[in-house]
């Protein structure tokens, strides 16, 4: 049964009962919102439902939107025209970072939002994924900048950059490896990738995406702690969000880290991705 079934079911009563609030806590922790905010957002739906004389769950399902309404952050990247737009994918490995790689740069080539892309296999420290962007851009009609495996990744992007000025492209999408290793080693390795983009295109164009895997629930969350830790993350990226995944992981990061969400990819082929909707991202959660 699908997450939002499974609120329907519990809210679907004429008369919300004592134990029923207990068993919503219970219910939206399942749905990757963590203990604490579960918590947070149920009392604060009790005291809006007193508020307003709501006691059915159809009601009281409504509030709930109202209530997570807030922490439904949504944010706006795209190219823009008139410069070098560089997009930094960072995440853990399996996340999906090379693919969504690929679905960002047709997406904005498609639409017209950018003119020419460059793929940069920045993740040297695993040879499929270099073989995978290599392979996606044979697909796209797109260049893919790589090196060979343990290759320097700043190297990889310095490269990537140098080729998109030269061949007048006004894209570069760069996957990263996915290595959660120590903060420190994390910074260092993104500080050195921060200062060969920042030295070569504007501020206002170099984007960096963090890709996590709807699936995976709070531990997705520890993973955005560590990178957000390390550098600013500008947007999230929910991939596999399927009727597998229980919905609230993007509600749980806007909250802790503040971080908003910028695209939902809700299957493999490159077509599978789109803007983050809060209104409907809501709606598909609580089954409203």
């Amino acid at each position: 049964m699908r997450f939002s079934d499974r609120i329907r079911a519990l809210l679907g009563m004429s008369v919300m009962r004592d134990d029923d609030w207990d068993n919503l806590v219970d219910l939206l922790v399942e749905g990757d919102l963590g203990p604490a905010f579960a918590d947070a957002a149920v009392t604060e739906l009790q005291k809006l439902c007193a508020q307003e004389g709501v006691r059915d769950g159809a009601g009281a399902r409504s509030l709930l939107a109202r209530v997570l309404a807030p922490h439904a952050r949504s944010v706006r990247v795209e190219p823009i025209p008139g410069g070098l737009n560089v997009v930094l994918m960072l995440g853990v490995n399996g996340v999906g970072k090379t693919t969504t790689a690929a679905k960002l740069a047709r997406l904005w080539t498609a639409n017209g939002l950018a003119s020419k892309a460059v793929l940069a296999a920045g993740d040297t420290f695993r040879a499929a994924a270099i073989d995978q962007l290599k392979l996606h851009g044979q697909r796209l009609g797109m260049r893919v900048v790589a090196q060979t495996q343990g290759s320097d990744a700043g190297a990889v992007l310095y490269d990537a950059v140098e080729a998109a000025a030269a061949e007048g492209a006004d894209l570069v999408v760069a996957d990263t490896a996915g290595r959660m290793h120590t903060k420190q080693n994390l910074i260092r390795e993104l500080e050195k990738l921060d200062k060969i983009v920042a030295a070569r295109t504007d501020r206002e164009r170099y984007r960096k995406l963090l890709v996590v895997d709807a699936t995976t629930g709070q531990n997705a969350l520890r993973q955005a702690e560590v990178f957000s830790a390390a550098v600013k993350i500008d947007g999230l990226v929910l991939t596999k969000y399927d009727s597998s995944a229980r919905g609230g992981l993007a509600l749980a990061i806007a909250r802790d880290l503040g971080i908003p969400t910028a695209f939902i990819c809700d299957g493999e082929a490159y077509g599978d991705i789109k803007p983050f909707e809060p209104e409907r991202y809501l709606s598909e959660f609580l089954g409203l």
